[in-house]
């Protein structure tokens, strides 16, 4: 998973170590999702991180996000890099530009007013209709581990998070309570990609502790 608040490369070797299964696992989740992204849409994913999932999307212009200064050694071929604050650059990338944002655990790393601002500069950075496709940890079935994770500053829940990003002028298209667990930090070194495929399919998800909200600008 991703975050766009680290300042140095301390918080990535703590909590987002690069780990060789990581890539096939969102090439599979990517596909997944791939009907919510139009393969001739433009792109931007906030907090990009190792560029895992933005890599993996078919899209017409593709653009990775993220405070982190490795971000561009990351980037696949065709994947455009921009080392910005979400806090307060997120403007700087301009108007109604994108047809859909992404963001991997990203808004509950801001303070709650931070988070609510960055909900409604993404809005303004979609074209009508544009899609946020969001992967969050859902506190209602990661409380226990949450604040494991020493920069966690938001709570979210499959109720909150859509409920902010509605006040934010957003329509809510779906909502899945339970859609990954909540971290990836003890996987194997490969996992199938059959598996990964099955996990997303199966409405029995273990260890389940992120959501997915997909919203659309209203």
């Amino acid at each position: 998973m991703t975050s766009g608040t680290s300042r140095t490369s301390g918080y990535h070797d703590v909590h987002l170590r690069e780990h060789p299964a990581r890539q096939g696992i969102w090439q599979a989740i990517a596909s997944h999702l791939a009907p919510w992204i139009p393969e001739s849409a433009h792109v931007v994913e906030i907090g990009a991180g190792h560029c895992h999932w933005i890599n993996a999307v078919r899209a017409a212009e593709r653009l990775a996000v993220d405070l982190w200064e490795e971000l561009p050694r990351h980037a696949a071929t065709g994947v455009q890099t921009r080392i910005l604050d979400a806090a307060t650059g997120l403007r700087t990338l301009g108007e109604t530009r994108f047809d859909v944002a992404l963001a991997s655990n990203v808004l509950e790393h801001f303070e709650p007013d931070v988070a609510a601002r960055i909900a409604g500069e993404v809005r303004d950075l979609l074209r009508p209709d544009g899609r946020f496709i969001i992967i969050q940890p859902n506190f209602r079935y990661a409380f226990r581990s949450y604040f494991d994770d020493y920069t966690h500053r938001s709570v979210f829940t499959d109720v909150s998070l859509p409920n902010l990003l509605r006040a934010h002028g957003f329509t809510i298209e779906r909502v899945q309570k339970k859609f990954l667990p909540y971290s990836m930090r003890d996987l194997r070194s490969t996992v199938p990609a059959w598996m990964v495929r099955a996990y997303l399919h199966s409405p029995i998800k273990p260890r389940a502790g992120q959501m997915l909200v997909i919203a659309r600008r209203g």
